[in-house]
């Protein structure tokens, strides 16, 4: 990466005794755990569709408290906590259970560079779950809900001569309160994971000047050959100027310049466009003046691809990709990890299993109830994989619900609780808007807290008009969006068609197979079916895509097969939990994989 990574010094907060800290518990785990440096915790830069050049990495070791809800901050802390990884899991060097009871502390100190003089310091957090308010200098700078997305403060105010002063308050509720949590439950089992609270994404800084780039998203129009790109400020007057070159390697492709809160449309008439199969990323920079005098610049990338539906010639509604028919085939991708939890032990861990999803001969991933740091998104972007982004579900989320295939009855929310859902699920769309990986948004499933559908649905739409909208994966059903999704399990089965909508599998499969010595419990591990070795579920897997190919020619126009990895007590991965073990018979995979992501060309 091009960032520059200041080491930092851990003195005082944490005292240096890097040699207390270890996994805890007696769980599996990856081999990543091994590879984790206490001084150099994810030292990659965190967000590389808008990087700078300066930057300071927190992560590593801070101190931690667990205090009953509405006591001061401690005067003496419990121990030693390894950011960026949640309370809850074995690397954080901690272990131990939240509560709704109780309230999270951390603390450390750190240093701004005396190159960073007369900048404006911004504190970034990639994700804290769930309620964070954050102290510097004993001066509370601001307060954030939700647990999947980026946030930041100005803090330079805030800052003194020396050592500063960083402590972080965080309130999870997990499933006792209304906010989105995905899986996790205080109770785990079945399909239920452990709690994550606290941080759980990478802490950093970054020097900016008072006019600074906030965003950039770029949005391409392939049929009119042109790129649109918006870059909100900071601190900017009309007069202000924001220009953008695009570039293909050292060639520039096209420039433009507009006037700070304009958008820039440029032209790219040779367009090089992006696909699975081409997953090309023109290269782009972003710079803003004032007065002819640059005040800021990153780097960032665009891709020219459109997600679009269409009816084919046979009468058949389709998923299309850059005006072509394609078929959506991945697996679910739940994104949890023995050791981390939410969070991947190292950046090689990361890009694994989107690596091996690209090896299996997928085009696809359904990123499931959770939301990923902005570097897995990247990866995505690269190695040429479409994504659905699933809402993470919240509030009521019945187990195993009852409902009527349409129209059926939804739950009804609190209006603090549809408000926190709007909120959330509007971050995660601003959040995740610059990335062409993300191709699909999916607010509903299975009518886990499904609530007032068409309304969610058609400003899902309206907001983001260049993606599809998958309006409730296997649940209550509603004619709006872009696509009816089922969900069958264990073996594709098509039980309902829409003429004037794609009809796509969004879960099926679960094939089981447990392995001793890769198990994340001892017993009580379940798939959908089980087998007893590689070749048995290969030939099951098979099976299964060859009746899937049947119905794709007859109505499917994309499926989600159930899953990336075994998850807790969930044994139905194409990998072990600990990802140690590839389950199927690898070459056969990608041959069935490729054949069914070709489907609709035969």
């Amino acid at each position: 990466m091009k960032g520059k990574l200041l080491l930092l010094s851990m003195a005082c907060a944490v005292g240096g005794a890097f040699a207390q800290w270890s996994p805890q518990g007696d769980k599996i785990k990856t081999q990543w755990a091994e590879k984790i440096d206490v001084n150099n915790v994810l030292p990659e830069y965190p967000r590389p569709i808008m990087e700078r050049a300066d930057w300071q990495n927190l992560n590593g070791l801070w101190q931690y408290a667990i205090r009953p809800v509405g006591e001061a901050a401690p005067a003496d802390y419990d121990g030693q906590i390894l950011v960026p990884f949640a309370v809850e899991s074995s690397l954080s060097g901690v272990m131990k259970r939240l509560g709704s009871e109780n309230e999270l502390w951390y603390e450390r100190t750190f240093t701004v560079p005396s190159s960073w003089k007369g900048k404006n310091v911004l504190l970034h957090f990639g994700a804290v779950d769930w309620k964070a308010e954050v102290f510097v200098n004993d001066v509370k700078v601001g307060m954030h809900k939700g647990g999947y997305t980026p946030f930041s403060f100005d803090i330079t105010p805030y800052l003194k001569g020396g050592s500063q002063k960083l402590v972080v308050k965080v309130w999870d509720g997990t499933d006792e309160g209304y906010q989105p949590r995905g899986k996790q439950v205080n109770r785990p089992e079945g399909i239920w994971y452990t709690p994550v609270s606290g941080i759980w994404q990478t802490v950093w800084m970054e020097p900016v000047n008072a006019k600074h780039i906030a965003q950039v998203v770029a949005t391409p129009d392939i049929d009119m050959k042109t790129l649109r790109v918006s870059v909100p400020t900071e601190g900017t007057t009309p007069a202000d100027i924001v220009e953008v070159v695009l570039k293909d390697g050292d060639a520039v492709v096209a420039t433009g310049k507009a006037a700070a809160g304009q958008c820039l449309e440029l032209a790219v008439p040779d367009m090089k466009l992006w696909s699975p199969d081409s997953p090309f990323l023109y290269d782009m920079q972003v710079s803003l003046y004032a007065k002819g005098r640059l005040q800021d610049r990153v780097d960032s990338y665009a891709a020219m691809r459109k997600v679009s539906v269409k009816r084919d010639a046979n009468g058949i509604m389709r998923l299309q990709l850059n005006n072509k028919d394609c078929f959506h085939f991945g697996p679910l991708d739940q994104g949890w990890w023995p050791d981390g939890l939410y969070t991947a032990p190292t950046d090689e861990a990361l890009v694994y299993d989107i690596q091996k999803t690209k090896d299996f001969g997928y085009n696809m991933i359904r990123k499931h109830v959770k939301v990923e740091p902005a570097r897995w998104y990247t990866y995505c972007d690269r190695i040429g994989l479409l994504v659905w982004q699933d809402m993470p579900n919240g509030d009521r989320s019945p187990q195993w619900q009852m409902h009527n295939y349409f129209n059926g009855t939804e739950q009804v929310r609190t209006p603090e609780s549809e408000a926190n859902y709007r909120r959330e699920w509007k971050e995660i769309m601003d959040y995740l808007m610059p990335y062409p990986s993300v191709a699909v948004w999916v607010p509903f499933n299975e009518a886990w807290g499904q609530f007032k559908t068409p309304e969610i649905v058609e400003w899902t739409k309206a907001y983001d008009p260049s993606r599809l909208v998958n309006p409730a994966s296997g649940g209550n059903h509603y004619r709006v969006g872009d696509m009816l999704d089922l969900h069958h399990y264990p073996d594709p089965l098509l039980f309902l068609y829409e003429a004037d909508r794609p009809t796509v599998l969004g879960e099926y499969g679960g094939i089981g197979l447990p392995l001793e010595g890769h198990l994340w419990q001892p017993d009580k591990n379940w798939g959908y079916v089980q087998f007893k070795n590689s070749k048995e579920v290969t030939d099951q897997y098979e099976e299964y895509a060859e009746k899937l190919m049947k119905l794709a020619k007859s109505g499917f126009s994309g499926a989600v097969y159930t899953q990336t990895t075994d998850v807790e007590g969930e044994v139905n991965g194409l990998m072990t939990y600990d990802r140690k073990v590839i389950k199927l018979e690898e070459d056969r995979l990608r041959a069935i994989n490729q054949k069914v992501c070709n489907v609709l060309g035969e």
